[in-house]
């Protein structure tokens, strides 16, 4: 992959990193916060699901944050592009939708399917 490419994905994932940052510190600030004093039970109920909402988004974002720095790590040892399993190359589109991933789409398939191990 070109200089300019890798320039261009390497903006997008410090772009996406930064983003995902500050929402997981959001998240976590608002999980942080003190329980108001709730007394109604449904009340207390939707303030729980709202915690565990939150929490939940906040698991998926961190992975995701995770898979951007092995992406960036890819780049900076030139091997981003190529999959980290069957090391053919991944296709453009599908960088452009999922600049993190390390997988084509073949590979992604067969993890999903649970005949790949990661």
């Amino acid at each position: 992959m070109d200089g300019k490419k890798l320039d261009f994905f390497k903006d997008k994932l410090l772009q996406k990193q930064l983003s995902l940052t500050h929402m997981v510190q959001r998240t976590e600030g608002y999980g942080r916060e003190k329980d108001q004093d709730i007394q109604d039970v449904a009340d207390m109920a939707v303030d729980s699901y709202t915690k565990e909402f939150n929490f939940g988004k906040s698991s998926g974002d961190r992975h995701v944050l995770q898979q951007i720095r092995e992406a960036l790590s890819r780049i900076k040892d030139k091997t981003y592009g190529v999959c980290t399993n069957c090391e053919n190359p991944i296709q453009p589109k599908r960088l452009e939708a999922v600049p993190w991933t390390g997988l084509c789409v073949q590979c992604q398939n067969l993890l999903e399917k649970g005949r790949l191990e990661q």
